[in-house]
């Protein structure tokens, strides 16, 4: 999706008015965006107040090693010159999940229901990541990213949910609305990295969240640990807060075998994914993003692409894993379907069985065999 265009004219006039809308056009796209993506001037972190450590200055986290160089106008040249391939406006996956109350036992149970939204039902738990069941990512209700698919289960279909994973504050993974309902209707705890705690009390100012920095672990029932690692992110909710709330992916030990939750991350050098599987492995399932790559010398600091994942896939040694953040809400400029063509084509290049690691559209279901 474009969201700006030049207009083509060959007249001398033609020129002056283009360049001029052009002017207009930049300059509102800098406000815009800086709003929305969190380019603007800094102020005092207003999340988090703590100690400095390898990825917190004082003030902003960063990914060590690897600090993140495209500004405002670079996304400004990105949205202006890159090629955008059209979406449908309706997508529908033709499958609604009611999953059952609770799974106990050893099975493993985890429902798409889509982008970065997962059911994971194991050991009598219901634990749902990254929540977003409204009709746009977006901070304004009427415009931005809209849903091209219902959710794969409806709100009034989930079951009880006793722990949310919330990996960053990013609007496709951090929705007000859906976490006021999931508050109202259940009051489960949310388990978010570091500053997110304060945005979220926002929200619901008698939300039970805890907030942790990578490579804690708390425990949320006595057969289940949470643990928080390190994922190759940014954040940004408003004008000035870029960076100020941290980004996590998330591990699961659990009765059912071990799973890692990626949240929202780029590739780099794997090195996170490598930590992670010698932490908290071996992993039974990850759940690993595959979309919103286009183009590439934008996007791939904060999103891999489908054979980026495979490789995240054998960095982490899991026996199994499912892609998401595709095909939903349409952010970046690559077709609405080409994720999964290109990871069955990398799966393919690794001699990997398909089976293996799936692309799951709303509303299907994996379970553990």
């Amino acid at each position: 999706m474009s969201y700006f265009a030049a207009q083509r004219d060959t007249s001398t006039n033609g020129s002056c008015v283009r360049s001029t809308r052009r002017k207009v056009l930049l300059a509102g796209a800098g406000a815009v965006l800086a709003g929305a993506f969190g380019w603007g001037a800094a102020r005092p972190n207003p999340y988090y107040d703590g100690p400095q450590s390898d990825h917190f200055d004082g003030e902003r986290f960063f990914n060590p090693g690897s600090p993140m160089r495209t500004n405002l106008i670079d996304f400004i040249q990105m949205r202006l010159t890159n090629e955008s391939a059209e979406w449908p406006q309706s997508f529908p996956s033709g499958e609604k999940d009611r999953p059952p109350p609770r799974v106990g036992g050893r099975d493993l149970r985890v429902s798409f229901v889509g982008h970065a939204t997962f059911l994971i039902q194991l050991a009598g738990l219901n634990i749902l990541t990254d929540p977003v069941l409204s009709e746009r990512a977006s901070p304004i209700s009427y415009t931005g990213p809209k849903r091209v698919n219902d959710p794969g289960i409806a709100f009034d279909d989930l079951p009880k949910i006793d722990v949310v994973l919330l990996s960053h504050n990013h609007y496709d993974h951090m929705d007000e609305t859906t976490i006021k309902r999931l508050v109202a209707r259940d009051r489960p705890r949310f388990i978010v990295p570091l500053g997110n705690d304060t945005i979220l009390r926002a929200f619901a100012t008698d939300i039970d969240v805890s907030a942790f920095d990578w490579g804690d672990e708390t425990d949320v029932s006595p057969d289940v640990a949470i643990r928080l690692h390190q994922a190759h992110h940014w954040s940004a909710r408003g004008v000035r807060d870029r960076r100020m709330a941290l980004w996590a992916a998330f591990s699961l030990r659990t009765p059912a075998g071990n799973i890692y939750f990626a949240g929202d991350t780029g590739y780099a050098d794997g090195s996170h994914f490598r930590a992670a599987r010698d932490g908290a492995g071996p992993f039974r399932l990850a759940l690993l993003p595959i979309g919103a790559y286009d183009p590439r010398w934008f996007m791939s600091y904060s999103h891999q692409d489908p054979e980026e994942a495979v490789a995240a896939f054998g960095d982490l040694e899991a026996e199994n894993a499912i892609a998401y953040h595709w095909g939903t809400f349409k952010l970046t400029g690559e077709p609405i379907d080409e994720p999964p063509a290109l990871l069955a084509e990398a799966l393919q290049a690794r001699d990997i069985d398909p089976k293996r690691f799936v692309a799951p559209r709303p509303g299907e279901t994996w379970k553990a065999s």
